[in-house]
């Protein structure tokens, strides 16, 4: 019987690997705080032009969820886990508190913005930090930017008056 060597899970090192834990993981949980927000929003906006919101809003939450699942996968493919667990998300989220209730759309779309806003300051903590950590993990946060920054500008365009 030919016996097996045990291969590592990565070949990372150690303390890139914590770093990029350390700085994908809140991007991670603000993302997670900000797909369930935004299927919040989804279900309850109103108004004159609901149905354009509410569709552009599924779409935000998928890209949101996509991302996240990207950050969540390079933290686990170093070796690591991720929780992203409700309860977990609930006590470390840095996003702000949605309005409850049906809202007009220009509430909810600035309710997500703001949501927007701060998972950015998350992400852009991310891409600053780990430049020279690990620019593989830094062009994850920099892809999450750029996607983030395009569903906010969808989401202004509904609110611009110029």
């Amino acid at each position: 019987m030919t016996e097996v060597q045990a291969v590592p899970q990565t070949s990372a090192d150690p303390d890139v690997t914590s770093g990029v834990a350390q700085f994908l993981g809140p991007v991670v949980t603000d993302l997670t705080a900000l797909s369930v927000d935004g299927k919040q929003a989804h279900w309850h906006v109103r108004g004159a032009n609901f149905q354009a919101v509410h569709l552009l809003l599924d779409d935000v939450v998928t890209h949101v969820r996509e991302y996240a699942d990207t950050a969540a996968e390079r933290v686990v493919a170093l070796g690591l886990p991720i929780d992203a667990r409700i309860q977990t998300v609930g006590l470390r989220a840095t996003t702000p508190t949605l309005t409850a209730g049906f809202q007009q759309s220009e509430t909810v779309i600035a309710d997500v913005i703001a949501s927007i806003d701060a998972t950015l300051v998350t992400v852009r903590t991310a891409v600053t930090e780990l430049a020279d950590l690990d620019p593989v993990s830094q062009d994850v946060a920099i892809e999450i930017a750029r996607g983030l920054e395009k569903d906010r500008w969808f989401l202004f365009a509904h609110l611009a008056t110029k």
